[in-house]
């Protein structure tokens, strides 16, 4: 019996359309991410991680959409062709299933570099655009995630004594947050 064709799909934000990665392609079970590939900690990756079983073919419309990063790209494909899981990358027309032909493997890499390069280079620009609109007068960064009685609130408890750990989970917010709101005195 063979395995089941399971689909990743990922865009990079929830207002972007998913639908066009695996359009008609035949598949039991699809996972959607609406998240950046800046690293794998996104939840349906980590939910087709735990689905995915021996003798399954995951496809992936391309590899950028798997991994941005060479070092994820590469691990995650091991990861699953080692558990005996074939990777698809429809686009690029390459199969992984673990016994990979050297030329596989360096396009994997090259390719996977391209994935890198091409984040870098977003990454980039958004930063020089972002140092144009503050020369404008155009930028003024995100939006504070606490009102400014809730950054007070926040304040007073700290220095009660109260855990930043526990605080942060509170008020919804990560540790660093809570960490430059204290900085920001």
């Amino acid at each position: 019996m063979s395995g089941q064709r399971i689909g990743y799909i990922r865009v990079s934000s929830a207002d972007q359309n998913p639908d066009r990665q695996l359009e008609g392609i035949q598949l039991d079970r699809t996972f959607i991410d609406k998240a950046s590939a800046k690293d794998v900690n996104r939840p349906e990756l980590n939910s087709l991680l735990s689905f995915i079983r021996e003798g399954d073919t995951l496809l992936v419309h391309s590899m950028d959409r798997l991994a941005r990063n060479l070092n994820d790209l590469r691990d995650l494909v091991k990861e699953l062709t080692d558990r005996g899981i074939k990777v698809e990358f429809v686009k690029e027309k390459l199969v992984f299933s673990g016994e990979d032909s050297p030329m596989a493997i360096l396009l994997l890499s090259v390719m996977g570099s391209f994935a890198e390069f091409e984040r870098s280079l977003l990454k980039e620009r958004q930063k020089e655009g972002i140092a144009l609109a503050k020369q404008r007068g155009a930028y003024r960064g995100r939006k504070k995630v606490l009102t400014p009685e809730q950054v007070n609130t926040l304040k007073q408890r700290v220095s009660q004594g109260e855990r930043k750990t526990d605080l942060a989970k509170e008020f919804a917010i990560s540790r660093e947050t809570l960490y430059q709101y204290l900085r920001n005195t």
